[in-house]
């Protein structure tokens, strides 16, 4: 049966409260080395100045691919939710907690001796709008609750 807290717009055709918009951007921004990564495969003999760019440390680009693999596996599992509802709830946990380690990282990669940069302070405050929306939404959390049909 539907909550009557959540707006009726807020279902889908099968009863199912909707994702809301503001996850599809957590992800992104936890999948963010991710979607370098794609965009560098896509831009074909660019891709590796793209790299360079944003990840002149190799071994920084590959460390940041490992927060975003909740995000990319909550996108992949996010259609079929219904029929595997253990693993869809343990994601929001993994989920903020990869949240937590990119709200960690920038400031050990500053103390480090990367330099302050505008980009960096922005992402950091992003993150931590993002930790504070996983954390207290109440449809998200209602999204990640199992749902008997």
């Amino acid at each position: 049966m539907k909550s009557t807290e959540f707006h009726p717009g807020d279902y889908d055709g099968h009863g199912r409260l909707r994702l809301p918009l503001l996850f599809w951007c957590v992800l992104l921004l936890q999948a963010r080395t991710w979607v370098l990564f794609v965009m560098a495969g896509a831009s074909r003999g660019q891709g590796d100045t793209l790299l360079n760019l944003f990840y002149p440390d190799h071994d920084a680009f590959w460390l940041g691919l490992l927060p975003g693999v909740p995000a990319v596996l909550a996108f992949l599992c996010s259609g079929r939710r219904q029929v595997i509802p253990r693993l869809w709830a343990a994601l929001r946990w993994l989920l903020i907690l990869a949240q937590i380690a990119l709200l960690i990282w920038q400031p050990v990669l500053w103390w480090y001796g990367e330099p302050l940069t505008g980009i960096g302070i922005a992402l950091v405050v992003a993150d931590i709008v993002a930790l504070l929306w996983l954390l207290t939404n109440p449809r998200l959390r209602a999204c990640f609750r199992h749902q008997d049909d």
